[in-house]
């Protein structure tokens, strides 16, 4: 009896209240990491087979690379060298072998992994994306907040004023008028170029250099111009829905600071379709930032992608297009991971 008893009690010890919770919140956790790890490796698979498909299947490399002049003989040996007299059925079978080992293949052009050429371009692409996306977040937010808690005020409408413009100005002509006020006109700020950079962990940074940050302004302003809008938008939306909720009126009977209602109870309560967005939007201007760099001259991946596009050097072009995609699954799982850190709901149903 003694012995059954003194079982009975470690074993409840083990499994406490706060063991169990531990573990019914943990579990799914781990599930959930799971089912995003697997469908990223589905949403990669497919995309590869997409990208390769649709790059490999247009135009001819040989045509571009070897001189028209070259004769027979001489283009048989550099199409069996790229690996380009093989079915399409077989090119796509050994890329993916050769993925799983992360070699996406060598440029034409270059002769070098293609990885590694995007990789060096990398660095200036996620700088100017990250520098952008902060600028459009911590100025979006604010005004959107400004205009949704005034929706009335001169300021409120002008702020919609402004981010109609945002939205309706091409990205291409926005930057040609930077250029020409900025650094044509006033000679405030370069209008090409990445500037100095510092090595920081092996990446060549622009942003910690007085020269670099000089150099990444106006680059940065254009490709968040048409970000501020949408978070501008959004953010007021979303506080003119928030002020006539409930818990809005119930904090204002209780006599709440009118700065402790829009930060706690509106702010909080609006950050999650926000994130969403900002995740959603990073992951675009990391794609899409090929405008911007192109009427910069900025040294980044979107530069090469036009490079590559204009020699026809599929495997830089595939490997551009593989990283993007991958990017794009780490970025919306981190948003779902944001989640759970913003909203006690997500994690109660996870829980669940």
């Amino acid at each position: 009896m003694y012995l059954s008893n003194a079982l009975y009690s470690r074993k409840a010890e083990t499994y406490s209240p706060h063991t169990f919770a531990r573990f019914v919140v943990l579990q799914p956790m781990t599930t959930f990491l799971l089912r995003r790890f697997l469908q990223a490796l589905l949403a990669l698979l497919i995309m590869s087979f997409l990208v390769f498909v649709g790059v490999y299947a247009i135009g001819n490399p040989v045509d571009i690379l070897i001189n028209p002049q070259s004769d027979q003989e001489e283009i048989a040996r550099t199409i069996a060298a790229l690996g380009l007299d093989k079915p399409l059925w077989q090119q796509y079978g050994i890329f993916l072998q050769n993925a799983l080992t992360g070699n996406l293949g060598n440029s034409f052009v270059y002769g070098t992994p293609a990885v590694a050429l995007v990789m060096q371009r990398m660095p200036a692409t996620l700088e100017l994306a990250v520098c952008a996306m902060l600028l459009a977040s911590f100025v979006g937010i604010p005004l959107g907040l400004w205009a949704g808690l005034r929706p009335d005020s001169f300021a409120g409408r002008a702020i919609m004023g402004l981010s109609i413009l945002g939205f309706s100005l091409p990205t291409f002509w926005v930057g040609l008028m930077l250029i020409m006020t900025f650094s044509v006109e006033l000679g405030w700020l370069p209008s090409t170029g990445r500037g100095d950079t510092v090595n920081v962990l092996g990446m060549q940074l622009s942003i910690f250099a007085q020269d670099g940050w000089r150099h990444i302004v106006l680059p940065a302003l254009n490709l968040a111009l048409f970000k501020m809008s949408l978070i501008i938008r959004l953010t007021r939306a979303g506080t003119r829905e928030a002020l006539l909720q409930d818990y809005v009126k119930f904090a204002r009977a209780k006599g709440l600071s009118s700065q402790r209602i829009v930060g706690v109870h509106v702010l909080k309560n609006i950050l999650i379709p926000i994130v969403t967005v900002i995740g959603l939007e990073t992951g675009s201007v990391i794609a899409f930032a090929v405008v911007s760099e192109s009427i910069f001259a900025w040294p980044g991946m979107g530069k090469l992608l036009i490079e590559s596009i204009n020699m026809l050097d599929r495997p830089v072009i595939v490997a551009y297009l593989m990283l993007v995609v991958f990017m794009y699954v780490c970025i919306n799982l981190i948003v779902d991971l944001l989640y759970c850190l913003l909203d006690p709901r997500v994690r109660v149903g996870e829980a669940q």
